[in-house]
C-alpha cells in the first residue's frame, strides 16, 4: 500500500470512527459541550442532527468516552425495526437474554437495570444512531421510555442521532410529545476551507507523517472545493489522491491528482456506463470493473481510458480481490487484476511515465497520427510448443516467464492461464506445483518489454 512510500504508521483516511482521528471543528466542539452538558443536567432526551459524513458517529463515540468513568451506556444502531426488536436490540447490548420475554417482561427487565444502575451512583444514556429510520410508533415507544423516572430524576438519558429528516419527522404533528421533551438539539456544520485544510493536516499528524507538505496549496483548495466541507468526503478524495499518486510514484500530490480522484469517485457517471455495459456480463473475458488499466495494449481489458481507480485499487486491492473472488466472472477478474498489479510494479519508472499519460487513452483507431502517439500493436504470438517448469520455493509467476520465456506481460499470462487452467490467480502459486508455459514465436522473441507493451521501442519513437 501507499503507507511505506508516504512514510506513514498507518492510514490516516479510514473509515472507521477512530477517536485518535476525531478534529474538532469549531460546531464540533459546541455540539460536544452542549450533549456533555445536557446529559450532566439530566434533561432527559436530547438530539444530534446533522448531515451524512459530518462526523456524527465519532462525536458521539467521543462523549461516550467521556461518559466512562461515570454512566452506563447502550448504543443501538438497528434503527429499522419495530418496537419488540428496538427493546430486544436495547436488553441484548446490555447483556440479557430475552428468548421467550414479551415486551411487558422485557419493560420490567429494563427497569430493574435502570434501579440497579441509580442505586450504584451512575447515569444510563441510550444513544440511538441513524433515528431518522425509526418508524413514528417506535419513537412513540422511544418517547415512553422517558417515563423511567423517579420523583427527582431521570432514570434514563435518551440521545437521538440522526440526519436531517429526524428534524423532518420531530416536526410532524403526530410527534409532538416528542418533540416537546428534546431539551438541546445540538448540529454539526461542514468544515470551512481552513478547517479542512486543519483537517486534512491532523489527520496525517496522527498516522506519523512527518514530512513537508504532502498536498500542494492548490490540491488542498481544491479538496476543499469539492468535498464542499464533508469529512468523509474528504477521506475519500484524499484516500484516492494518495493512491493515485503512489500509483505514480510521485511524492506530493497536486491538484490533477485530486480532479482524478473527484471522476473516479462520480457515481452517477459510473451508473450511466452500467447500463451501456451491462450485456457484456455473459462474457467473462469483457466483465471489467472500474479498476482498468492501459499495459495490455492488446486486450479489451486494456482500451478503457486511465483513472485514479485504475492506478491505485489495483495495485493495493488487487490480490485481496483475486483472493476472496468466487465464481468463473469473479475469479476471471481478480486473475487480471493481480496481473495488472504485477506489471505496474515490474515496469521501469520511465516507462510508467509513457502509459500513464495526462489524458485519457483513447482507441488506437481514435489516436492522432502525430508523433509520440503510442499506438495498438498487434497481440504477441506463439509457436504452439510449451515447456513444462515446476515452482521453486520463493518463486513468482513473473520470476518463472522471465526466467523461461524472457519476457511478462498480460497477454503471456492469459496464454498461461489457458493452458493452466487450474491456475486462477497468477499471484498464488504452489511450490512443487508444475507450470506448463507457452513458446513465443521468432517473429516476437527478442522484442523488449517496452516494445511488448505499448508497441514501439524508444529507438523507434527517436526516429520518428
Amino acid at each position: 500500500m501507499f503507507l511505506d512510500f508516504y512514510r506513514l504508521r498507518e492510514q490516516p483516511f479510514g473509515v472507521t470512527p477512530d477517536l485518535r482521528f476525531l478534529y474538532l471543528s469549531q460546531t464540533h466542539r459546541e455540539a460536544l459541550a452542549s450533549l456533555f452538558y445536557g446529559i450532566e443536567a439530566q434533561r432527559g432526551f436530547l438530539a444530534l442532527i446533522a448531515a451524512p459524513g459530518t462526523g456524527k458517529t465519532t462525536l458521539v463515540f467521543q462523549l461516550l468516552e467521556r461518559l466512562r468513568s461515570s454512566a452506563r451506556t447502550a448504543f443501538l444502531f438497528q434503527t429499522q425495526c419495530d418496537s419488540r426488536e428496538l427493546f430486544r436490540h436495547l436488553l441484548g447490548d446490555l447483556g440479557c437474554n430475552t428468548e421467550g420475554l414479551d415486551l411487558v417482561a422485557m419493560h420490567q427487565r429494563l427497569n430493574e437495570i435502570l434501579v440497579r444502575e441509580m442505586l450504584a451512583g451512575r447515569r444510563f444514556v441510550l444513544v440511538i444512531d441513524e433515528a431518522q429510520n425509526l418508524k413514528d410508533s417506535v419513537l412513540e415507544t422511544v418517547r415512553l421510555l422517558s417515563n423511567f423516572e423517579t420523583p427527582r430524576t431521570k432514570l434514563l438519558q435518551i440521545l437521538l442521532v440522526g440526519q436531517p429528516q429526524l428534524a423532518d419527522k420531530l416536526a410532524s404533528p403526530g410527534l409532538v410529545q416528542l418533540r416537546q421533551r428534546i431539551a438541546i438539539v445540538a448540529r454539526l456544520e461542514p468544515l470551512s476551507p481552513t478547517e479542512t485544510i486543519r483537517y486534512i493536516d491532523h489527520r496525517l499528524r496522527v498516522a506519523g507523517y512527518g514530512g513537508t507538505l504532502l498536498f500542494t496549496a492548490s490540491a488542498l483548495e481544491a479538496i476543499a472545493a469539492r468535498s464542499q466541507g464533508i469529512p468523509r468526503n474528504i477521506n475519500s478524495l484524499c484516500f484516492s489522491a494518495l493512491s493515485f499518486g503512489y500509483a505514480l510514484g510521485r511524492r506530493q500530490i497536486d491538484s490533477k491528482m485530486v480532479d482524478e480522484a473527484v471522476a473516479d469517485l462520480d457515481v452517477d457517471s459510473l451508473g450511466q456506463r452500467s447500463l451501456a455495459t451491462r450485456g457484456l456480463a455473459v462474457r467473462t473475458s469483457s466483465v471489467t470493473p472500474r479498476l482498468s488499466y492501459p499495459l495490455a495494449r492488446d486486450s479489451e481489458f486494456g482500451r478503457r481510458p486511465l483513472s485514479a481507480a485504475a492506478l491505485a485499487a489495483t495495485l493495493i486491492l488487487a490480490a485481496m480481490f483475486a483472493a476472496s473472488s468466487t465464481g468463473r466472472i469473479g475469479k476471471a477478474i481478480g486473475s487480471r487484476l493481480a496481473q495488472a498489479a504485477v506489471e505496474l510494479k515490474a515496469a521501469p519508472a520511465h516507462l510508467k511515465q509513457s502509459v500513464f499519460p495526462a489524458e485519457p487513452i483513447l482507441p488506437a483507431n481514435s489516436l492522432p497520427s502525430q508523433r509520440g502517439a503510442v499506438e495498438h500493436v498487434a497481440p504477441m504470438s506463439f509457436s504452439g510448443g510449451t515447456s513444462t517448469v515446476v515452482v521453486e520455493p520463493r518463486q513468482t509467476l513473473q520470476q518463472i516467464s522471465l526466467r523461461h520465456v524472457g519476457r511478462f506481460n498480460t497477454r503471456l499470462v492469459e496464454e498461461i492461464l489457458r493452458l493452466n487452467p487450474k491456475i486462477t490467480n497468477p499471484n498464488h502459486i504452489e511450490i512443487g506445483q508444475r507450470i506448463d508455459l507457452p513458446r513465443p514465436s521468432r517473429a516476437s522473441e527478442g522484442r523488449p518489454l517496452a516494445t511488448q507493451i505499448l508497441g514501439k521501442s524508444e529507438t523507434t519513437q527517436r526516429k520518428e
